[in-house]
């Protein structure tokens, strides 16, 4: 398996994919964490849906990782759109039959690539984290934000606990796109349907009824990136995160180890 997750990252780390993702990842976290600094005052609101944030909040001891938190679910659309495309091109470009001859245990195929984006989707959000925290750190003395108890034991295990939170939700984004991947077989189709549910067809569902939130599967992988919301727990949105992604996954693997590898 070590040579399956050594094969993907070959094309994992190729720059056009590595920087290219990495640079929209610290877009939407730039952007994040700026306004939610800058519109501090603002009467429209700082934060998703126009929330609004104040310096009560952002002097506690998690307040360094509020914004990387907020954006948690934005950096999981980017791992998912990746999974589904690095798993669904091995059917479109026909690489799969190749690497079956040379590595006929289907499983450990996918278990090496899921290692390896696992290991892209880890450093992706190490670097996000950095430069939120920074950046945060920087703009605010500007917003008058008060960073007394950012970097205590309490900051630092709010750092650490809001690291393991987004790594968690990344992490199931980028499984969500790779059984989309194996069950459409087209990287455009997987990232389409993909991105359509979360953006736009689960945020129509909660605006008609709020109430389909508490259940839809991108609202609860979001809400792990934030550590919870008023209206999803963090428990209830783990524990069915973890239901949704699991029995995906024995699907898509099963249809993985019994149909056909042509598209």
């Amino acid at each position: 398996m070590i040579r399956v997750i050594f094969a993907e990252w070959r094309k994992l780390r190729r720059p056009t994919l590595f920087f290219g993702t990495l640079g929209a990842a610290l877009f939407f976290t730039g952007l994040t964490t700026t306004f939610l600094y800058l519109m501090i005052d603002s009467q429209d609101g700082n934060s998703d849906r126009g929330r609004q944030v104040g310096r009560e909040i952002l002097n506690l001891a998690g307040g360094s990782v509020y914004g990387f938190s907020s954006v948690g679910g934005l950096l999981g659309i980017i791992a998912l759109c990746v999974f589904a495309a690095q798993t669904a091109q091995e059917y479109t470009y026909g690489t799969l039959r190749n690497l079956l001859v040379r590595q006929p245990g289907r499983i450990r195929i996918l278990y090496g690539k899921l290692a390896a984006m696992k290991i892209f989707a880890l450093i992706l959000v190490l670097i996000t984290a950095i430069v939120s925290i920074s950046l945060s750190y920087y703009l605010s003395d500007r917003a008058k934000v008060t960073t007394d108890l950012w970097f205590t034991s309490a900051g630092y295990h709010a750092i650490a606990q809001t690291l393991l939170n987004v790594t968690i939700s990344v992490i199931y984004f980028g499984i969500v796109g790779m059984i989309l991947g194996l069950l459409l077989r087209s990287p455009i189709s997987a990232i389409s349907i993909g991105v359509l549910w979360l953006l736009i067809i689960e945020n129509l569902l909660g605006a008609v009824k709020p109430t389909f939130l508490k259940w839809m599967p991108g609202n609860q992988l979001a809400t792990i990136a934030q550590g919870g919301s008023s209206t999803v727990s963090y428990s209830h949105a783990l524990t069915l995160g973890s239901l949704y992604v699991f029995i995906g996954a024995i699907i898509a693997t099963a249809l993985f180890t019994r149909r056909d590898v042509g598209n």
